[in-house]
């Protein structure tokens, strides 16, 4: 398959380079979701102590849920952001691990192809047929990553645009509820 050392090696390197990359993504994931998850838990506490506070200074029962109602606004547009935010970031480590499998497997192509033409250059007579078939199965597996990756893309985007709408009608019904709450 390698005609030198250097071929394995470089072979080698290669896979473990993107290896690399891809712990490396999923590192820099996993913090940022640790970084978030940490800065809302933080910004949640001190707002729950501020809403306490101010629900225990209201001097009756309609003041107390005025107060109340007040704050559910931007308690939900936190939480949208919170989940915007982990959003975002799974989908940026989703589409740097997919750059780097569409990279694997196009080099993969790339040498299986180069190893095919090697291979038909040193055949016997009569092996074109073999050589071809193995040609056209490399070709039905590279179109059948292709689709298969444009379709993961189209229900990512499909997902997110659902996901940017659910959260709007969300904020939306909340504010209608709060304001209709203080009538």
């Amino acid at each position: 398959m390698f005609k030198t050392p250097e071929q394995f090696a470089a072979a080698n390197k290669a896979s473990v380079d993107a290896m690399l990359t891809l712990a490396n993504t999923a590192l820099a994931s996993a913090e940022r979701i640790a970084a978030l998850n940490l800065n809302t838990a933080r910004s949640m506490l001190e707002d729950g102590v501020a809403n306490a506070k101010a629900m225990l200074g209201a001097k009756d029962a309609q003041e107390f849920f005025s107060v109340q109602a007040s704050l559910a606004q931007p308690s939900l547009e936190k939480a949208v952001a919170y989940t915007r935010s982990v959003y975002e970031i799974t989908a940026q480590s989703k589409e740097e691990i997919s750059k780097l499998l569409e990279t694997q497997f196009a080099d993969f192509q790339k040498q299986a192809l180069g190893l095919l033409d090697q291979a038909g250059k040193n055949a016997p007579a009569g092996s074109e047929v073999a050589v071809n078939a193995v040609r056209s199965a490399i070709d039905a597996a590279t179109n059948a990553f292709e689709t298969i990756n444009k379709a993961a893309k189209q229900v990512a985007d499909i997902a997110e645009a659902n996901v940017a709408a659910a959260t709007n009608a969300t904020v939306k019904a909340v504010g209608a509820t709060a304001a209709g709450g203080k009538k």
